[in-house]
Formats: structure tokens, C-alpha cells, sequence
């Protein structure tokens, strides 16, 4: 580590470089350091800080660089620290001294956090992508299996009869409230770092207004010291994506339990299941378990980066050097993560007949035959009570409420009468013709606005 010992006498041990080197990781910064100097160099030239010739060589330099790198070619040294010194080293090497000059006039600890905010940039671009695509897929199903009607569950009992399509765009509700979590996030993540110098700016006359206009950022941040200290964007992401991450483990929670044998509501496309070493009869839902499995260890990271953060004094610390492992690994799992699910779900079969047995189980009219004995004058408490001791009845019998007589009915209440068996699942599902209900206009509706939320991103509204 000579190249930046200074007033040491002696190189680190051998055993320290490995452990503090962040290379092995921090590589993937590259492209966002190479663009982050080139803005700096540039600003530089034009604030007549170093001269305009100098910097061509150095931008063809860092250039040559990001090439290098691209095709592999490049050879990343563990015991030159971290990616922004193998750059600039390298830079030295092509181009001779002048390429001393890139670092005029910044830090390492701004430098590290300019690059760490266009990474985060970037991916929550990515993000935003493939959460959309995901969203289609769940719309794609919903149309598909509109007229499909299932049971609605609650403590995964059956409950009330919904929807298909109005189960399904509960996850495209969930999906888009991560969508606002995440462009809110992009906000505070989109400020411009560069110019803080160590911790307390810099002193030459630099233009972080240019800086940002180059670099693509919307704001440029107003405290030193908390610039370079900053990780609040990274929690926010990771703490977007563990929320994202439950709602896709409990929808994969779901296709498990649909695809089991004592469901059976759903197939799964042959590529997105596992079978197994032993039993040939099994057809596994590997890729949902491995979203719930993931889930955990995105929160993980969430909570490691927290607890790393928690107590550090102003401003920069060598312990934020562990915000990267976690962050990419969040980033990477989310964005596989969306990717497989959204080729899942679209490769779904939906088993109608099935589902369509399974309403006609379970007594999920009981809550109907109540309201049906409320309109008819009924306080509600006692139709509940009433109607709770019908269904023990047939219960008892083993019957549907469909199969009881008008007799049986009236030994429970007079109230009961022919009409009695007008209700059905059907009727139940238009009954409930309320804003967010699962009636067929609602359902309609949903997907209309859904639909249009979709045509908007693509438009780039």
C-alpha cells in the first residue's frame, strides 16, 4: 500500500490488506467511478484547475480503463484497497504523473459516496423495471381468469367468495405502494456528494452545480460532513426492498399452499418446479420457496447495515466500507427475485373447475344467509347467531346449505323463505358493489386503473 503509506515506514500486513481490502466487492463501482472522475476532471479543466490538455489525456485514460475492464482484461490488485485506487493507479501507469492530478481537489470518502449513489441510482431504475413487469403479469393473470370465482380466506379458512382477479390485484396494490417507496426513495438518493471533500469540502474553487448537471443528479447536497457520512439512501433501499420481498414471499406462500395436492387450484409451468431425488411422483414448487427463503435474507441485510450504522460518530468511518456486500447482494436478489416470479406467474395454470368445487365447500354463503335474514328485519347479532347454529346443523348432516330444506331452514327462523336459495356465490360477489369490493363493475375497474398505471410508466409519465 506505498502509493498511499505517506508517514508510514512499513507496508500492512499481509493478513490486514486481505481484511480490509474492498475490492473483491466494490469492483462492481467501476463504471460510476470512471463516469464520476471524468465529470470531476472535466470541472477541473474548467474552473482552470488543471489544464485543458491534461484532461483529454486523463478522460482517454479513464476511458481506456473502463475497457479494459469490460473485456476483462483489467487486473484488480487486493493490496491497492479498494476499486477508486486500482483506477487511479492503472491511470498513473498508462498516462504517467498527470494522472496524479485526477484526485485534486476530492477524497476518497466523497468519491466512494458519489459512486455509491449512481449505483443506487441505477439500481432502483432497475427496480422500478421490473416491479412494473411483475405488475403486468399479475394483470395478464386477473384478465385471463376474470369470470373465475374462488374462496376468500381468513385465518386460511374459507371465508367469503371473491374474485380471482380481485385476489390477485390485492399483490398489484401491495406491488405499487413499493413502487411509491421506491421513487420516494430516489429522491434523497439523487443528491450529489461530490465536493465534500474528506468532511469539510474542499479548497479550491470547484462547480458542484456543473458536477451535478453532469452527472445527472437534481440536487446537490448542503453539509459536508454529513455527505460523506450518508448511508440513509442504502437503508431506505434496503429497507424498501425487504418490504417488497415480504409481499412476493406471501403471494409464493400462496401458489404453494394453491399448488399443493389438497388445494390443487394452480400448475405449475414444468420451469419454474423441482422434482425430486427419490420420489418421482413430486412436482415441488422450488422457486416460491426459495422467494420465502430469500426474504429472510434480505432482511438481514437491512438489519446489518442498521446495526452497523448506529453508532458511528461524524463523519466518515472505515465501518461503512461494509455498506456495499450487503447492498449489492439486496440489490441482486430483488431484481432475480422479480425477474423469476414474474416468468412464474405467467406461466401459471389456473385449475377453474377446482376452485369452483371448493366454493360450494366450507359454508362460505353463512355470512349472505345472515345478511339475507338482516334485510329481512332481523337485528344482525341474532342472525349471526342463528345462522351460526345452521351451519353446525348441516355440518352435522353433512350437507351444503344449498342441499337443506325450507322446512329445516324455518326451524331456525321463519324468516327463511323460497328466495333463500337465490343465494349463491354469484350473488354474494355483486352484492358487495362498494369502491375496493370484489363485485364484477369493481373488479372491472380495478383493472381499468391498473391497466392505466402501466400504459403511464411505459409512456414515461
Amino acid at each position: 500500500m506505498s502509493h498511499i503509506r505517506g508517514r508510514f515506514h512499513k507496508d500492512a500486513d499481509e493478513s490486514v490488506v486481505k481484511y480490509t481490502a474492498s475490492i473483491p466487492f466494490d469492483w462492481r463501482l467501476y463504471r460510476h467511478d470512471i463516469a464520476g472522475s471524468i465529470a470531476h476532471v472535466r470541472m477541473l479543466a474548467r474552473q482552470g484547475i488543471i489544464l485543458e490538455k491534461e484532461t483529454e489525456v486523463i478522460v482517454q485514460g479513464l476511458i481506456a480503463i473502463g475497457e479494459e475492464i469490460e473485456q476483462g482484461k483489467f487486473q484488480f490488485k487486493p493490496e491497492l484497497d479498494d476499486v477508486h485506487m486500482n483506477i487511479e493507479s492503472r491511470l498513473v501507469e498508462m498516462i504517467g504523473e498527470v494522472g496524479g492530478k485526477l484526485h485534486t481537489a476530492r477524497s476518497r470518502n466523497d468519491q466512494v459516496a458519489l459512486d455509491l449513489r449512481l449505483f443506487a441510482k441505477e439500481a432502483i431504475s432497475n427496480t422500478l423495471v421490473r416491479l412494473r413487469e411483475f405488475q403486468q403479469a399479475l394483470i395478464s393473470l386477473a384478465e385471463v381468469n376474470k369470470s373465475v370465482i374462488m374462496p376468500g380466506y381468513t385465518h386460511l379458512q374459507p371465508a367469503q367468495p371473491v374474485f380471482l382477479a380481485h385476489h390477485l390485484l390485492a399483490y398489484f396494490e401491495m406491488l405499487q405502494r413499493d413502487i411509491d417507496r421506491f421513487n420516494d426513495c430516489l429522491k434523497r438518493t439523487d443528491v450529489m456528494p461530490l465536493g465534500s471533500g474528506a468532511l469539510a469540502g474542499v479548497t479550491y474553487k470547484i462547480d458542484r452545480d456543473f458536477l451535478a448537471r453532469e452527472l445527472g443528479f437534481s440536487q446537490i447536497s448542503n453539509n459536508s460532513m454529513d455527505a460523506v457520512s450518508d448511508r440513509d439512501f442504502v437503508v431506505e433501499y434496503e429497507a424498501a426492498a425487504s418490504l417488497c420481498m415480504m409481499h412476493l414471499s406471501r403471494l409464493a406462500e400462496e401458489i404453494i399452499l394453491w399448488s399443493s395436492a389438497e388445494f390443487d387450484f394452480i400448475e405449475l409451468d414444468e420451469a419454474y418446479a423441482t422434482g425430486s431425488s427419490i420420489m418421482p411422483q413430486k412436482k415441488n414448487p422450488d422457486v416460491a420457496e426459495l422467494v420465502r427463503g430469500k426474504t429472510g435474507r434480505v432482511y438481514g441485510r437491512l438489519v446489518a447495515l442498521l446495526t452497523m450504522m448506529k453508532a458511528l460518530p461524524l463523519a466518515y468511518n472505515r465501518d461503512m466500507q461494509e455498506d456495499k456486500e450487503g447492498f449489492f447482494d439486496t440489490v441482486d436478489t430483488l431484481l432475480v427475485t422479480l425477474e423469476v416470479f414474474t416468468g412464474m406467474v405467467k406461466t401459471l395454470w389456473i385449475k377453474a373447475e377446482n376452485i369452483g368445487l371448493r366454493v360450494k365447500q366450507g359454508y362460505i354463503l353463512a355470512t349472505d344467509l345472515a345478511d339475507y335474514l338482516v334485510k329481512k328485519g332481523e337485528p344482525f347479532r341474532n342472525s349471526h347467531h342463528i345462522v351460526a347454529r345452521l351451519v353446525s346443523y348441516a355440518a352435522e348432516k353433512g350437507k351444503l346449505l344449498s342441499e337443506i330444506s325450507l322446512a329445516d331452514y324455518q326451524e331456525f327462523s321463519p324468516l327463511f323463505d323460497e328466495d333463500i336459495y337465490s343465494v349463491t356465490a354469484e350473488s354474494s360477489i355483486a352484492a358487495r358493489d362498494v369502491t375496493g369490493g370484489t363485485a364484477p363493475g369493481q373488479v372491472d375497474r380495478a383493472l381499468t386503473a391498473a391497466k392505466k398505471i402501466i400504459r403511464e410508466f411505459r409512456s414515461g409519465k
